[in-house]
């Protein structure tokens, strides 16, 4: 069994209109849902074996900020330039190359691409959208990452923000 949990990047800020996109860093409601997120997951579900993370300002303050509340090594966070503004083929091509020894993998990622991917690797609900620091957790009955398919994961659990508050 493997577990892909995908997480969209926390509320980011757009005061600053100089700034690229890439560079966008979160906005305190971003910082604050983070904190909380992480603190939710860090009590309910074991760390993943790998994290990976756009390398987006937004998504890896995310990743960084749930790292560190599961305990899990800042510096071996996975930073990978193709997961941002990446399409659902992207992110999966990058799933299908996890290292098999992993059994469960996290993503910081974005839209449209997370919603996309969730869609498409689950017959179990459809999201509309994925909104920012949601996380949603899918299993696949495979032993290697490479044969995870369309439509075939079971989603455990998704979990949105406002559900705490």
């Amino acid at each position: 069994m493997k577990q892909l949990i995908l997480v969209r990047h926390a509320k980011s800020d757009w005061g600053d209109e100089g700034l690229k996109d890439i560079d966008r860093p979160l906005a305190p409601r971003g910082n604050s849902d983070a904190y909380i997120m992480s603190e939710w997951f860090q009590k309910k579900h074991e760390i993943p074996d790998l994290i990976i993370s756009s390398d987006a300002t937004r998504a890896l303050s995310t990743a960084m900020i749930f790292a560190r509340a599961m305990a899990y090594p800042t510096n071996d966070i996975t930073i990978l330039q193709q997961v941002y503004e990446s399409t659902a083929k992207t992110l999966k091509d990058v799933v299908v190359q996890i290292d098999d020894r992993h059994q469960s993998a996290m993503i910081f990622c974005h839209n449209p691409g997370i919603t996309n991917l969730a869609n498409e690797l689950t017959d179990d609900l459809s999201f509309d959208e994925v909104p920012t620091c949601a996380i949603v957790a899918l299993e696949f009955n495979v032993k290697n990452w490479k044969d995870i398919a369309s439509k075939k994961a079971k989603v455990l659990y998704h979990h949105f923000p406002k559900e705490f508050k």
